[in-house]
């Protein structure tokens, strides 16, 4: 092997050893906002999971999906909570800033809009499914 290409080779690895420092750095710092906003959530989803909210959001589910005559899926997706009935889908996903309804439609998302986890849960759902 010539010299040129020794060096050659030895600028290719310099370039490549960079620019895997330079991904791994880009990903690390992708990780650690990832983390920081699930932290900064997690007290939200904590009271989405456990709260009294919930419990009475299931509940009248089931009991309006039943009058609608309209099953309604219930799915944890971690720590989102997704009501899916016929064409309609909202999720319920906690944030820093509190929990936030995603409203969709035949696959489309129509709105978004806050949740308050300490108001009615039969009049969520009624505004949901009207």
């Amino acid at each position: 092997m010539s010299f040129l290409d020794n060096l050659e080779n030895n600028l290719k690895s310099l370039e490549s050893g960079e620019q895997a420092r330079d991904d791994a750095e880009r990903e690390r710092k992708a990780r650690d906002t990832n983390r920081a906003a699930s932290l900064a959530a997690a007290p939200h989803a904590e009271a989405l999971k456990k709260g009294p909210f919930t419990h009475e959001l299931l509940k009248q589910v089931n009991r309006i999906g039943f009058s609608l005559r309209t099953k309604v899926q219930v799915a944890w997706l971690g720590s989102t909570l997704k009501l899916e009935a016929k064409e309609k889908r909202v999720e319920l996903r906690p944030t820093a800033k509190g929990v936030t309804a995603v409203y969709f439609d035949g696959g489309n998302e129509v709105r978004t809009e806050p949740v308050d986890l300490g108001g009615s849960a039969e009049q969520f759902v009624r505004n949901w499914l009207r």
